[in-house]
């Protein structure tokens, strides 16, 4: 979908988030342990911006099943989960799975050369190391949706694709796109850039802001 960023000529909108999501400064993923919420609200984005999901006061229903999903994606794999139950919460749907959602895109790129997955131990714990072969890659795309929500450009003359994953990315308050200072001076451009999943960014902003709030609670 994103035209440019990959040697097959373009890339989903989960495929594109993981990519975005390395912090090449530290050799690592930001976000990690909220990198499934992204990719997950990605997946949601997709069906709904297809058509194949509608909003319903709130609730992602089911709508239509998507022709192109491949077998297996997480946009397949949402989509299973969705249509086979009543309408629920978009919250409920990001948060649902959110590990196996980060392992089926990681796998994804792994089988394409993409990221190398290293695996060893320290002590008796196992540590994975996801490393992208391809730096360039999310270097690019880095620069490429940091423009985006900083740049001049109209919101409604940049790619759809670019603008939906600048504005989930933003509401996922990604390290390696918005810094705090950025949240707060472009609020308002990127609340336009997110409008196409509206109800999708602000579940998940709610999310992933939820877990921090948790997290700051119980480390006081």
């Amino acid at each position: 979908m994103i035209q440019g960023e990959s040697p097959r000529g373009g890339e989903s909108l989960t495929r594109s988030a993981f990519l975005l999501a390395f912090d090449l400064r530290k050799q690592r993923l930001a976000n990690r342990g909220e990198l499934g919420y992204l990719l997950r609200a990605a997946a949601l984005a997709e069906l709904l911006l297809a058509g194949n999901l509608a909003d319903e006061s709130g609730k992602a229903r089911a709508v239509t099943a998507p022709a192109d999903a491949p077998r297996g994606s997480l946009r397949a794999l949402v989509w299973e989960q969705v249509s086979g139950s009543p309408p629920r919460s978009w919250r409920r749907w990001i948060r649902k799975d959110q590990a196996r959602a980060v392992r089926v895109v990681r796998d994804e790129l792994a089988a394409d050369r993409l990221v190398r997955v290293e695996r060893h131990r320290v002590l008796v714990f196992p540590v994975e190391r996801i490393v992208p072969r391809k730096a360039y890659l999310s270097r690019r795309l880095v620069e490429r949706i940091g423009q985006v929500v900083r740049g001049g450009r109209p919101v409604g003359r940049v790619e759809p694709d670019l603008r939906v994953l600048a504005g989930l990315a933003a509401a996922a308050r990604l390290r390696t796109v918005v810094s705090g200072r950025d949240a707060r001076q472009y609020r308002e451009r990127i609340e336009r850039l997110a409008a196409p999943v509206e109800p999708i960014a602000t579940a998940l902003r709610k999310a992933v802001d939820a877990d921090r709030h948790a997290a700051a609670d119980g480390g006081g």
